[in-house]
């Protein structure tokens, strides 16, 4: 090989396993897309966006920061699907937006499990909801339950001034996995747009981000990603670089050795071209024939007992006299033998196992 060619395939070696570090070291986070309307897996919430806008409903994906929405003139309805567990806390600033007349739908509080069945079916006006969980909020008030049983609340609200937050000791009360359970979607399509505010759900909790945010945040460009990347992974990078560049040049490693040519086993060849052929063709009985006769000679020669072969009843009584084993094993195994019925695979292998327990028997 040339050396400009060695050089370019080094390159290129180098550039993906730099690629393939930068991947497992960089922070990642497994859950942050669970609950998402992009997302299209079971715990996504894509199905019910496009639900909700298949109804007519006006929603709209809200990817800035929480101090924005602020600014909005209208009531404003947010829907948060947490992708973990999160205490069902309502800071002084949530609240004071909340007093004004806006609605703060939050899925995916944590509260005890209590010793309700996981899978439940609540009643609800659109009809039974399937319920994932066994975390109830034993002490809500039962005229602010929207969704429960004798466990407690599943889905409750809590009033603040002109407006309130609805909780969900789930998150995944219209994920996507309820597809097929439209009583869900249209529980939750209910507890959004019963106000009749503006309907948002927030993906800027998820990762997404709109545009100005992101040139806001200093995200835009790929320089700004670099600079933010953990040390690690430029170290790792560097060191890899360095050591294919020692390689290259250097040749640091040791001389090359030449690989030997495999000597052929022609016996060990022919046996298995036969036993592909024999297994195509299914062809047990003949291996039965075969193997069986050559581990009742291996048999009889270790009872000293010559290389005619015996009746099977013959060499069990034998076999009885001079080791006092079990005899069982040994008459299952020479059965076979004058069985007409083929075997099946599984069926050959445990008997091949028999054969190898006699062996290690005698």
């Amino acid at each position: 090989m040339k050396r400009s060619n060695r050089l370019a395939w080094l390159g290129a070696i180098a550039l993906a396993v730099i690629i393939l570090v930068s991947l497992i070291a960089a922070p990642q986070n497994s859950t942050i897309n669970s609950g998402s309307t992009y997302n299209r897996a079971a715990d996504g919430y894509g199905a019910w966006y496009a639900f909700m806008q298949e109804q007519g409903t006006s929603i709209k994906r809200w990817q800035k920061p929480w101090d924005d929405i602020k600014v909005e003139k209208n009531p404003v309805t947010l829907l948060q699907v947490n992708s973990n567990l999160n205490p069902p806390i309502v800071n002084s600033e949530k609240r004071a937006w909340i007093e004004k007349g806006n609605t703060l739908v939050i899925l995916g509080v944590r509260y005890q499990a209590t010793a309700a069945e996981f899978n439940t079916m609540q009643k609800s006006p659109f009809g039974d909801v399937k319920i994932a969980t066994t975390r109830r909020h034993q002490k809500a008030d039962k005229a602010e339950i929207s969704l429960g049983d004798r466990f407690g609340a599943v889905v409750w609200q809590q009033k603040y001034g002109k407006g309130k937050v609805i909780f969900s000791t789930t998150p995944y009360l219209a994920a996507n996995a309820y597809q097929d359970y439209l009583s869900n979607f249209k529980f939750l399509a209910d507890l959004v747009s019963k106000q009749n505010n503006a309907i948002f759900v927030d993906e800027y909790i998820h990762g997404y981000k709109d545009a100005d945010v992101r040139k806001k945040e200093g995200q835009d460009d790929l320089l700004s990603y670099f600079a933010k990347q953990p040390l690690i992974v430029a170290l790792l990078q560097a060191g890899i670089l360095l050591l294919v560049l020692i390689w290259a040049q250097n040749r640091r490693f040791g001389k090359p050795v030449p690989l030997e040519t495999p000597v052929l086993d022609n016996s060990e060849a022919y046996i298995q071209a036969l036993a592909g052929v024999l297994q195509k063709a299914e062809s047990t009985d003949f291996v039965v024939e075969m193997v069986g006769k050559e581990e009742q000679l291996q048999i009889q020669k270790a009872l000293g007992l010559g290389e005619i072969l015996l009746e099977p009843q013959a060499l069990i009584d034998i076999w009885l006299e001079k080791t006092g084993s079990n005899s069982v094993e040994l008459a299952t195994v020479l059965k076979w033998r004058s069985q007409k019925r083929p075997m099946r695979e599984r069926e050959l292998l445990s008997w091949l196992g028999q054969w190898r327990t006699i062996k290690n028997n005698y």
